[in-house]
């Protein structure tokens, strides 16, 4: 299975009361990490009780509470990884006609 990317997870935790983000883990491993094996750093995921309550109660965060900055978090990383899905199944269905389109010109050969 490829590795398409990584997500950082608890990135950081968002104060309820006064909106400050604060980094309580060491930031930026994920993007190192994704550098470091040369693949897409797909986003960041916040320390947040939304997420642990809408895992518990057995549904998405993106349903249960859709405007949270935490759902938005979920709806990029999920595009960005289905943009890395769209660029290996292009890049795997462009080598599969270059090797036809090859073996089609050599046998025509005379």
């Amino acid at each position: 299975i490829p590795l398409l990317g990584i997500v950082e997870n608890m990135s950081y935790f968002v104060c309820p009361h006064c909106s400050q983000p604060t980094e309580i883990f060491s930031r930026g491993g994920g993007r190192k990490l994704a550098e470091m094996y040369g693949v897409a750093f797909l986003g960041e995921l916040p320390l947040a009780p939304e997420i642990r309550s809408a895992s518990d109660e057995g549904v998405p965060l993106v349903i249960s509470a859709p405007d949270s900055e935490a759902a938005a978090r979920y709806r990029h990383i999920a595009e960005t990884l289905a943009a890395q899905i769209s660029i290996k199944n292009y890049s795997a269905t462009a080598g599969a006609e270059n090797l036809f389109s090859k073996r089609e010109s050599e046998s025509a050969k005379p």
